[in-house]
């Protein structure tokens, strides 16, 4: 496991000595793909470096990314190479690398890089979160009531901000790592792929805390992400119901 995460942690070394210089650049590309959604060159240029290095560094290893789909294999890194892209492109600080390798199904290890807030956050199963090296846990709120919520649809937002002590929307990545640092108590996300929650759901869970989908199984693709500390899970998927 140490290797593994020292690696995760070399690909998001090589994604943030892409995107960093690529932020707020006056010559930045964008592109819009079929699904209607932004792509940028600096998208394109992380998953292609971290897929060279895997490549060359992790045989029989795969790897499935936002936006060169699928190696397959039991072994392999999902990445999203700008999680919050349309953040980038408009110089947003708000976007992270996100890096988490699976095996047999499970997440093993993950990273999330945010070089513009200038933080990191990482986990291994078993092992911790940790952010900028200094070990995180969710929070001790027990009662909806006193929580702090976070939501990316309207309609969650609206659903929920009745019930709680806080609540916002903040998007992305950055609202599930506040749930792991205790920053917030909860967060509902939008419809997500894979590469969107496979590393903040390692991150979470080592931290303390729970998600998954708004029926309160596991996640799954297409469908929205929950996270919270645990204690207001419930609580909150009956909110948003």
């Amino acid at each position: 496991m140490r290797d593994d995460l020292a690696f995760a942690l070399r690909l998001a070394d090589a994604a943030d000595a892409l995107t960093v210089p690529r932020f707020r650049s006056a010559d930045l590309r964008v592109e819009t793909k079929p699904d209607l959604t932004p792509v940028t060159d600096a998208d394109r240029a992380v998953e292609r470096a971290i897929r060279d290095l895997v490549a060359a560094e992790r045989s029989g290893e795969g790897v499935l990314g936002e936006e060169e789909g699928d190696d397959g294999g039991e072994v392999r890194w999902i990445v999203d190479p700008i999680d919050g892209t349309r953040n980038f492109l408009r110089g947003v600080p708000v976007w992270a690398t996100l890096v988490a390798l699976e095996r047999n199904g499970g997440v093993v290890c993950a990273v999330a890089s945010a070089p513009a807030l200038g933080h990191r956050w990482w986990a291994a199963a078993g092992e911790g979160a940790w952010r900028d090296g200094e070990r995180v846990h969710v929070s001790a709120v027990e009662r909806l009531a006193d929580a702090a919520v976070a939501c990316t649809y309207a309609r969650d937002l609206t659903a929920v901000e009745p019930r709680v002590w806080h609540a916002r929307g903040l998007g992305d990545f950055w609202q599930h790592v506040l749930v792991a640092e205790g920053a917030l108590d909860g967060a509902v996300d939008a419809h997500l792929e894979v590469w969107d929650f496979s590393a903040v759901g390692l991150i979470v869970a080592e931290a303390g805390g729970r998600t998954g989908g708004l029926d309160g199984g596991a996640a799954r693709a297409n469908e929205q992400f929950v996270s919270s500390n645990g204690l207001v899970h419930d609580e909150l998927l009956v909110a948003l119901s």
